[in-house]
């Protein structure tokens, strides 16, 4: 190599590594954002959830629109890259990976199995069912069929990290190998103190978040639940938030017949509506986390002492 190509080659500074971050909902995909911030000698590369196959095909036949594959979820989150001018690799198909982060497992992409990787947990998980016990002692059903309840049972990644010690216990009891398992927190729990800073007009209201169990074809009885809220706030104003997947004209309907006088969002911030709230009513859903974290008296199908003890760091 002559002198003069030898020197600049030697000058030339050293290629960045690339890692992709696989989104899904805005709290996966604001959560992706934040954790790409603690990485700045990176170059970083964003796509919203795909899959392959079976599920691609029912995609593309908008047959998934009540999941992260589309709908209010996909939307959201592609505006959110958009707005913070983040780089959209979509399917990650542009470019060689050095390393894959991910904000779900339950299905693996092709052109990412295998690969380095990292996983980060989200939020809270469902709790365990029939078909968890099939996927995790017999691997008898994929692991979508028991929703977030296989979170981590792919095996598909390095590390996983995880919101605190209490949900270490219980992904090692759900079948989780102990020595992939770093204890990190979880970056959307970080500063729940924020949520005070809010310009919602109401406060000191009984707040009903809903799920969207239904749209991802599980049983709810919905009119239970909102009888029990009635119940619980005895007279006190009830606003009813609803989940970003829910068939809004369905939910209003409902709530509109069995808890009259009721306030309904279908849009906002949950966590902002937690702040001012005084109580909060709600089933298996991570936004009991910044109520717990922020002190507030909840109602939920999870018990109050695994509440503490798997709220994040």
């Amino acid at each position: 190599m002559p002198r003069d190509a030898f020197n600049l080659a030697m000058t030339q500074p050293p290629l960045r590594k690339k890692v992709l971050f696989i989104c899904g909902s805005l709290n996966q995909t604001t959560q992706m954002h934040k954790v790409a911030q603690e990485l700045p000698d990176l170059d970083h590369y964003f796509t919203p959830f795909y899959v392959d196959g079976t599920f691609e095909q029912m995609r593309k036949m908008h047959l998934m629109e009540y999941t992260i594959l589309g709908g209010e979820h996909l939307r959201r989150s592609t505006q959110y890259l958009n707005d913070h001018q983040l780089t959209i690799d979509y399917r990650g198909s542009s470019n060689q990976y050095d390393l894959i982060v991910r904000s779900g497992d339950i299905s693996i992409p092709k052109n990412t199995r295998g690969r380095r990787s990292v996983l980060v947990q989200e939020g809270m998980t469902d709790p365990s069912n029939l078909r968890f016990l099939l996927i995790k002692y017999f691997r008898a059903l994929p692991r979508w069929s028991a929703s977030t309840a296989a979170f981590g049972l792919s095996d598909d990644y390095d590390k996983f990290c995880v919101a605190s010690e209490g949900y270490r216990d219980l992904f090692i009891e759900n079948g989780v190998l102990p020595e992939k398992i770093v204890v990190t927190g979880n970056p959307n729990f970080d500063n729940c103190k924020k949520y005070f800073q809010n310009d919602f007009p109401h406060r000191g209201y009984v707040l009903a978040c809903t799920s969207d169990m239904r749209e991802t074809m599980r049983y709810e009885n919905r009119p239970k639940f909102i009888k029990r809220c009635v119940e619980i706030a005895a007279g006190r104003q009830i606003i009813f938030k609803l989940h970003p997947n829910e068939l809004v004209e369905r939910a209003t309907k409902e709530i509109n017949e069995y808890a009259p006088g009721a306030l309904i969002y279908w849009s906002g911030s949950a966590e902002e509506m937690i702040a001012n709230c005084d109580t909060l009513i709600t089933r298996y859903s991570t936004v009991v986390f910044a109520a717990s974290a922020l002190g507030k008296e909840i109602y939920s199908d999870l018990d109050p002492n695994e509440l503490r003890r798997l709220t994040p760091m």
